[in-house]
């Protein structure tokens, strides 16, 4: 067995070659999970991507790209002709993302970093002993590689992860957009027709500082007559009334925030949903003036 490094060949013992398919293999399972997880759940990842402070106009393609590379280099480093391009995309990700955390980490410190939406991890000093380790399993990954010298298959493989990228975006808007809310909900004690004229459902948290600003904010809107605003707190109900006198939002209050969180998914409140007659027109999940 050789490395070939730039252009250099060496004799390798098998037991370096062992490590290179051991870190290959570890690095590929993880950034193999992570990026079908940004493309098959993109909104919920988006989510995620703004409480790291993306800006909401980019967080979503953001997903998307990441999503597309994280995979790509994934299937690249499992390839042993092609693990070192495959290593190299995960490195420089590695190195960019702590970048990010880096400079941005009195902010971040504390937030939750979930690459897995369903794994959770916070800004701490141990996600970049844990992102370091990942580092040096991708670079041990590439020095015990060999030189690639053909395009075809990672541009194969790179259209092949777009055209799922694109497909399962299309398919998560079509799904959000074709959510079948439940005729009537529980509203100030009372049976309330969400399915009727133009609804626009709160989810908040009566002791979350950013639901509050939202609330705020919000309240300075000029509402059209046929819109009713409905607050649903995700916890703690027996705030709503003054979480709503002191924000000055006029709104009516349900309790039938756990019913509705089944059909609208999302990690952290504020968020909220527009209703056109019963049918969802949009999602929000970032609050911050001038949106939404």
């Amino acid at each position: 067995t050789t490395a070939d490094f730039g252009d250099q060949s060496v004799d390798l013992p098998a037991w370096k070659t062992i490590v290179s398919h051991v870190a290959a293999a570890a690095i590929a399972i993880i950034f193999l999970a992570t990026g079908i997880a940004k493309l098959v759940v993109p909104f919920l990842v988006q989510t995620m991507f703004e409480q790291l402070l993306v800006p909401a106009w980019g967080s979503l393609p953001l997903v998307i790209l990441l999503g597309i590379v994280e995979t790509l280099g994934a299937l690249l480093v499992l390839m042993p002709r092609y693990r070192r391009w495959g290593a190299w995309l995960i490195a420089l990700m590695l190195v960019a993302f702590m970048g990010y955390l880096g400079i941005r980490y009195q902010a971040l410190v504390g937030r939750d970093c979930s690459c897995f939406p369903w794994l959770k991890r916070t800004v701490t000093p141990a996600l970049f002993a844990e992102d370091g380790a990942m580092l040096v399993a991708a670079l041990v990954a590439a020095w015990f590689s060999r030189k690639p010298t053909s395009l075809r298959f990672p541009a194969i493989a790179l259209a092949v992860v777009s055209v799922f990228a694109g497909a399962s975006f299309g398919y998560n808007s079509m799904h959000q957009s074709g959510i079948q809310v439940p005729e009537t909900i529980a509203v100030d004690g009372q049976p309330f027709n969400i399915r009727q004229g133009h609804v626009f459902l709160f989810f908040y948290d009566p002791s979350c500082s950013h639901c509050e600003e939202a609330a705020r904010h919000m309240s300075t809107y000029s509402w059209k007559k046929d819109v009713t605003v409905i607050g649903l707190p995700t916890n703690d109900p027996q705030w709503a009334a003054s979480f709503l006198h002191d924000t000055k939002l006029t709104a009516k209050t349900s309790t039938d925030s756990a019913t509705l969180r089944k059909l609208f998914v999302f990690t952290s409140s504020p968020y909220g949903v527009a209703l056109d007659r019963g049918r969802v027109i949009s999602t929000l999940t970032h609050f911050d003036a001038p949106e939404p």
